[in-house]
């Protein structure tokens, strides 16, 4: 199940995304809204979850959240943009890196 996360999660919303990989929760982060959808199969569901609820593509990024380790991998398909000069699945831009860094911590962190 999809959740969209716009205040920090309660342990219950982290238990429900963590349901679908067990020790990892794919999520996409809305950098300019500041809000994220986890829980997703692939980040793709989680990403069509924020479109839904009014999100720009070019404001989603993918990446993975650990929340055992509270890290984060910048790495997915929907990352690959060549018009916003990201050609890769990792997500090239430092500054992106750590708006998604910084959204996800504070939504996801800290339980």
């Amino acid at each position: 199940m999809v959740l969209i996360i716009r205040e920090p999660a309660t342990s219950e919303e982290i238990e429900e995304m963590l349901k679908t990989w067990d020790v990892f929760i794919k999520i996409a982060v809305d950098i300019e809204r500041k809000i994220l959808a986890g829980g997703g199969v692939r980040h793709y569901e989680c990403e069509q979850e924020l479109l839904k609820d009014g999100s720009r593509q070019k404001d989603i990024w993918g990446a993975d959240w650990s929340p055992y380790t509270e890290e984060i991998v910048f790495e997915s398909i929907i990352n690959i943009r060549p018009s916003q000069n990201n050609r890769s699945m990792i997500i090239q831009s430092p500054q992106i890196r750590e708006q998604v860094n910084q959204i996800t911590k504070r939504l996801l962190g800290g339980l």
